[in-house]
């Protein structure tokens, strides 16, 4: 998978505008990027051997992702690649691969699929480590690759790109390294830039890109590229039009290490921002561009215009962007609450601007020693989740999410979608997405786990859906913030759905279909005399077939009584007519057969007209998402059905339900759930109920489509809060 083409193009806009820059940064760097020797065309041989040393490590990833949208889950497929990097089925693959993750599938190049669990996730790096998971009892090791050393690649060498095109398993290309220390900068040269991977999620600040030209198309994110060596050198990320982007091994080694040893990926942070100096005319030192409110940093003294000398005991020298990456992972790499020294070299003029109440002397230069306590990094955003019974998605605020959002606290849970109809969106005032909700019944709500606890508390399940005559629950206050103001609006639960309550008294039927027989379509047939009506269609089964009536056939009399219709505005007349009978009474149609001088008197008994399908009489199973409803009989006309044909009618499916990921359509006819054999709506809804109670793995249903029959193969993640 790659980024959204919009990001991508933007991208690739970038490197072509700001190559110039970085190539005259090469050419004044006391080590430009190394060249490799010319060699001709790449042995066959050696591709050979390198592709055969990492292609039995090469996975093949389907990955079921859980977003949000309007205010519910969704679930969408989404295909990427990665690589086995240990014995124990660690593998390596793109962070927004495996982002969200609600299931993974990984399948091998030996064809053996197996499920994958999340070890650690790190966006800033677009990385994620997984760990595939063998049936209990199998211990084989894992065929894996090594990972090699991305810092000794040199411009020109050759690389192979391993991983699955467009979702077409276990391909490779072969290219050339372009520059093994790629980075980003706005189109002025002026700033770093990072990549947005989705939903707030950024990535780039600690990574100088290996750029190639081997082929790169979505679903190769993830995948390795390989040295000639035989050893995975880069993570490839990104790719379009012959530019190739892949994350340095000494980047995703340091990632796989702390995954390992924590589960995730600590970093520690001061909250500053830094620029190069070459333009300043310096050989040394970092320019300190911004100091983030809060931070460490800030509470050390640390001011923009800064010239940042030494950090922790070592010097600092930033000429170029390139050299900004490794300085930002450095200070990450320091540990959660140890002080560390910073050396600067402060311009009197931009201390009295900055902070006027120390002295300085304008134009005066000085050199600061601070000290800041490290803190660990928090992550970009939180975590984000649905909370059903009030039809709203919310989302947990880091200090980063404040400030970028200008929030005054991180207090609270920001409401990312509502669904229409839903408590939320029926209060007055309505809660709308970007509403930070602070308190639900006084309790307050800064966790996913708050709010769901708080939900069950102050909206106990509504004793109305079993017993119809019980009171409703008494309304629940929920305060927010929405924008500067705080805000409090009332809800109550939504009313229970309730079963269809009787219908209209049943109406006579004939069960056939007709056209009125005008002039003109007299002349046609050359049928004597127009007037009448003319069949188009007779039911099968109905007892207007069983009588004899046939297509052709023209209705001139009911019971005695002429039809004379001529018009098409009269076309009604003879279902007035059988309608102002009763559903059963005994009828006399007199027919005029094509080809026959006299009319034919044919005697039936009327039928009740059959139901049309209301939706009132649907039945909604809120866990696969699905609304069913009964067959009715112009189901099984459409569909050229048996007449006694049953079961339950999907008119519903969410999209990005699981049912919808596993293929359930509009129009399936389900036959059997689990075996058992399913004849209406309530059926479906009493067997899927008891099938949920068990938490199966997969829920197979047998479905009619249309004259096939189907398997549906439901697999819901019960880790999933959602179902």
């Amino acid at each position: 998978m790659t980024p959204r083409l919009p990001i991508l193009s933007l991208l690739l806009a970038t490197v072509l505008v700001v190559s110039g820059a970085q190539v005259a940064h090469a050419q004044q760097d006391d080590a430009p990027p190394a060249v490799a020797p010319q060699s001709g065309v790449v042995p066959q041989a050696a591709v050979a051997a390198a592709r055969d040393a990492v292609y039995p490590a090469l996975v093949n990833l389907s990955v079921v992702r859980r977003t949000f949208n309007g205010g519910r889950t969704v679930r969408i497929p989404v295909n990427g690649s990665g690589v086995v990097v240990d014995a124990g089925g660690l593998v390596l693959t793109n962070f927004h691969v495996a982002q969200d993750a609600a299931r993974i599938t990984a399948t091998l190049t030996s064809g053996e699929v197996l499920d994958a669990e999340v070890v650690a996730h790190d966006p800033l790096t677009d990385l994620s480590v997984l760990r595939l998971l063998r049936p209990d009892g199998d211990d084989r090791p894992f065929l894996h690759a090594e990972l090699g050393d991305s810092d000794a690649l040199q411009v020109g060498e050759p690389v192979l790109a391993m991983g699955n095109p467009l979702a077409l398993s276990s391909s490779v290309s072969l290219g050339i390294v372009a520059n093994p220390r790629r980075v980003f900068t706005d189109f002025s040269g002026s700033s770093l830039e990072d990549m947005d991977l989705g939903g707030g999620e950024r990535t780039g600040v600690f990574t100088r890109w290996i750029q190639h030209d081997a082929l790169i198309l979505p679903g190769n994110s993830g995948g390795p590229l390989v040295d000639l060596e035989g050893r995975v050198v880069g993570i490839n990320e990104l790719g379009q039009a012959g530019l190739g982007f892949a994350i340095p091994a000494r980047v995703a080694s340091r990632v796989l290490a702390q995954a390992v040893e924590h589960g995730r990926v600590p970093r520690g942070w001061l909250g500053f921002r830094v620029l190069p100096v070459a333009r300043l005319g310096r050989e040394t030192g970092a320019l300190v561009s911004a100091v983030l409110p809060g931070s460490p940093a800030e509470a050390a003294g640390l001011l923009p215009g800064d010239l940042l000398l030494r950090l922790a005991g070592e010097a600092v020298s930033l000429r170029f962007f390139e050299e900004v990456p490794p300085f930002y992972a450095r200070v990450a790499d320091l540990a959660a609450g140890e002080s560390v020294e910073l050396v600067v070299e402060r311009d009197g003029l931009m201390r009295s601007l900055a902070a006027p109440q120390v002295a300085g002397e304008p134009g005066a230069r000085e050199t600061l020693t601070l000290t800041a306590r490290v803190e660990e990094m928090e992550p970009s955003i939180g975590p984000q989740g649905e909370v059903p019974r009030l039809g709203a998605s919310f989302q947990e605020i880091t200090r980063p999410m404040a400030l970028d959002r200008s929030l005054p606290t991180a207090a609270g849970l920001l409401v990312t979608g509502v669904r229409t109809g839903s408590p939320l969106a029926e209060a007055e005032p309505a809660v709308a997405p970007g509403d930070v909700v602070l308190r639900i019944g006084g309790r307050e709500v800064s966790s996913l786990e708050a709010i769901s606890r708080a939900v069950e508390e102050s909206l106990p399940a509504d004793a109305s859906a079993t017993d119809p005559g019980a009171e409703t629950e008494v309304a629940t206050a929920v305060t927010f913030r929405r924008q500067r103001q705080e805000l409090v609006t009332v809800i109550e639960p939504e009313p229970p759905r309730r079963e269809s309550q009787g219908g209209e008294l049943p109406t006579a039927w004939l069960g056939a279909r007709t056209q009125v027989l005008t002039d003109e379509l007299a002349r046609a047939l050359g049928v004597e005399a127009a007037g009448g009506f003319r069949v188009t269609e007779v039911f099968p089964g109905t007892a207007a077939a069983a009588a004899g009536l046939a297509v052709g056939d023209v209705i001139r009399g009911l019971d005695g009584e002429e039809l004379r219709a001529r018009r098409p505005r009269e076309r009604e007349d003879l279902r007035r007519a059988v309608e102002a009978r009763d559903p059963s009474q005994e009828v006399t149609l007199s027919v005029l057969r094509p080809g026959e001088a006299a009319a034919r008197h044919l005697r039936l008994r009327l039928e009740p007209r059959p139901a049309e399908p209301s939706p009132r009489d649907r039945v909604r199973q809120e866990t696969l998402e699905v609304a069913v409803r009964d067959v009715v009989f112009e189901d099984r006309r459409s569909e050229d059905w048996e007449r006694d044909q049953a079961g339950a009618l999907v008119v519903e499916v969410e999209q990005g339900s699981w049912a919808q990921m596993a293929g359930l359509r509009l129009g399936d006819l389900v036959l059997r759930v689990a075996g058992r054999e399913i004849a209406d709506a309530t059926a479906f809804d009493r067997v899927v109920g008891e099938l949920l109670g068990q938490r199966p793995r997969v829920i197979p249903l047998f479905v009619r489509r249309g004259q096939r029959t189907h398997f549906i193969f439901i697999e819901p993640d019960w880790a999933d809060p959602t179902g």
